[in-house]
């Protein structure tokens, strides 16, 4: 049996791929090893996962936003250890695993457009290009966060319509000063700006949100996937805001000269697909 996980912050999807094809699903505590112990992430499998999956675990796949350095993946190695002592394990980004969901084991443009945005190009088994995806200040374009934040901006200096802006105003309570004290004092200021995309949606067939969302995925594309060889391949995606928006971002796209390919709104069942497809051949030969 063989584990695969895909990892946030605030929660983990675990499936349990067994040799008959059959599987298991668990949901944990979100593991971001940048952020947790060692010590927690073995707490966290064994109070959580063992009762569902014993430790007969002969491999682990983890992916996840705080997998960024050799030193991570070392941790995460080494609690995966102590709590399954017969599994190899492998650990790799989230934009890695939004890859193998979307394109399987062909290449492909792969991009993640939620709370954060990213993009790569993969050759069927791993990332061979990627531009930086620069977070929600200096990047992560069409994101949540992005659209949060020119919400907001457009809020505090009176740009939004009289509509929008006294529904903003009843629905959250805000005014300039706890703003500023979200954004810039708070943690996880990309998640406040994030949790707008529901009051955007609201407002969805407005002229100021189709404004907003055009010029938001037009960005994604001529800052992004512009950089890849697009004309020959489609742009995949994986994200809620790609996902809810996807016919918003097919209008831009066409208009882009962008190929649109696989939109799913979570990673989970596209690597289980690819993760099954190579586990159930090797137990074949």
């Amino acid at each position: 049996m063989i584990l695969v996980a895909d990892s946030g912050s605030t929660k983990v999807d675990w499936v349990a791929i067994k040799e008959d094809g059959s599987t298991v699903s668990v949901k944990t505590a979100g593991i971001n090893p940048v952020f947790i112990t060692q010590e927690k992430i073995v707490n966290i499998l064994e109070v959580n996962l063992l009762s569902e999956t014993g430790r007969d675990i002969s491999e682990v796949y983890f992916y996840g936003a705080g997998v960024v350095s050799d030193s991570v993946t070392g941790d995460l190695a080494g609690a995966f250890k102590q709590v399954f002592p017969n599994a190899k394990t492998f650990a790799a980004s989230d934009i890695l695993a939004a890859a193998r969901a979307l394109c399987g084991e062909k290449p492909g443009i792969a991009c993640i457009i939620g709370t954060g945005a990213n993009s790569c190009f993969y050759d069927g088994e791993k990332m061979t290009e990627h531009v930086n995806a620069g977070g929600f200040i200096l990047g992560d374009e069409a994101s949540g966060g992005y659209f949060g934040r020119r919400l907001v901006s457009d809020f505090i200096k009176g740009l939004l319509p009289a509509d929008m802006n006294k529904a903003f105003v009843e629905k959250f309570g805000l005014d300039y000063p706890k703003v500023v004290e979200k954004v810039y004092r708070q943690p996880s200021p990309n998640r406040f700006l994030a949790s707008f995309m529901y009051f955007i949606e609201d407002f969805r067939n407005t002229a100021y949100v189709q404004n907003l969302l055009t010029s938001g995925f037009r960005e994604f594309i001529t800052r992004n996937i512009y950089q890849y060889d697009y004309k020959n391949y489609g742009m995949n995606i994986v994200g809620s805001v790609a996902y809810v928006f996807k016919k918003e971002l097919e209008q831009v796209a066409v208009e882009c000269g962008v190929k649109l390919g696989t939109i799913l709104r979570s990673p989970i069942d596209g690597l289980i697909n690819y993760h099954k497809d190579i586990y159930l051949r090797g137990l074949k030969k």
